[in-house]
């Protein structure tokens, strides 16, 4: 039996950098929001034993070391299953571009072989399988606008909030999200000594003080977004998609910092989405690609047909809710038995 399942992207909505952890990651704070690019994952199970990976992009692994490859196996020792599994990648996204592109294909290998074995593992063992694989994954088994903390692994359904239109930039460059935490490091004065120390001290209270700040801002949207989306008067009095308040709450990407020095021309992408009338624009993960929010899906139409002019690989789409998410996974299949 063959399953085909659409592997959307994410977007960060602000992305936090805190302390080096004593497991060699960093403390994150991010809001993770899907949207409508998407790769397209097939998922079929036969008689036999093993796990194989085909994609006609060079760039993509298929050995052990590919996200699919490593989710599935997990997968099938959890269900007691035996089958052979072929998984076929068609690549639409970026590779290391920031859209969680290869995060996205695991979990939609996972819930493609769900589907073919017609077994299912409960919520809590898919979130515990995805979090092994890598940091952002489990966000793939929420959709919508999902709040990561942790090592961004840690995810909450926030509100579902309306679709908006954007524009995403992919440049060429691949951006190495290890080498980026590394300069980050670098820049922020923790040599290898500092780190280990600071990891030793992580309950102490100001070692998250940068943090503090973007928590009160994502706590006093949170506050106005419920209120609104609750039936009460808007923070602003007017109709207006709930996510530019998120955005106008200063959050940023702290990944711009070491980012854009090493390479300027992602951020003249930036300025070019702000000064074609973005409401927003900013990296996604640690990049390459940018994204910006727009008010309607005419002018991210214009503005994705203006930066292609200009020689730049950009797209309009939109973002996507929980609920958008999930009907269009499958194809406009029941997902119900995934619930998550």
């Amino acid at each position: 039996m063959s399953v085909t399942v659409r592997s959307f992207a994410k977007i960060n909505l602000g992305l936090y950098i805190g302390a080096p952890r004593a497991d060699g990651f960093h403390e994150l704070l991010t809001v993770y929001q899907t949207i409508g690019l998407h790769d397209v994952i097939r998922v079929s199970v036969e008689r036999g034993r093993g796990i194989e990976i085909r994609c006609r992009d060079p760039r993509v692994p298929r050995d052990e070391s590919n996200t699919c490859f490593r989710i599935v196996e997990k997968a099938l020792a959890a269900l007691r299953a035996k089958e052979r599994v072929i998984i076929v990648i068609e690549k639409r996204l970026p590779v290391q571009g920031g859209l969680g592109g290869a995060s996205a294909n695991a979990v939609a290998a996972l819930l493609g072989l769900e589907w073919a074995l017609k077994k299912s593992l409960p919520a809590t063992e898919k979130l515990r399988i995805a979090a092994e694989v890598g940091s952002d994954l489990p966000l793939f088994l929420v959709g919508g606008t999902v709040l990561g903390v942790g090592r961004g692994e840690q995810v909450y359904p926030l509100l579902d909030l309306p679709a908006m239109a954007c524009v995403v930039v992919t440049p060429e460059v691949g951006v190495s999200t290890t080498k980026a935490f590394a300069e980050w490091d670098r820049i922020s004065g923790a040599d290898e000594h500092e780190a280990a120390e600071t990891a030793r001290k992580l309950t102490v209270p100001n070692s998250f003080d940068r943090m503090n700040e973007p928590s009160r801002g994502l706590s006093a949207w949170l506050s106005g977004a419920f209120q609104s989306h609750s039936g009460a008067p808007s923070r602003r009095g007017r109709a207006e998609n709930p996510l530019l308040d998120l955005v106008r709450a200063g959050i940023k990407n702290d990944f711009e910092s070491v980012v854009f020095p090493e390479y300027p021309e992602l951020r003249e992408v930036k300025r070019a989405l702000e000064r074609a009338g973005a409401k927003y624009a900013s990296l996604s993960g640690s990049g390459s690609a940018l994204y910006g929010l727009f008010a309607s899906k005419v002018a991210a139409e214009r503005v994705a047909a203006k930066l292609r002019k200009q020689g730049w690989a950009a797209q309009a789409t939109a973002t996507l809710t929980r609920r958008q998410y999930w009907s269009r996974v499958f194809g406009g299949r029941s997902a119900e038995i995934f619930d998550c």
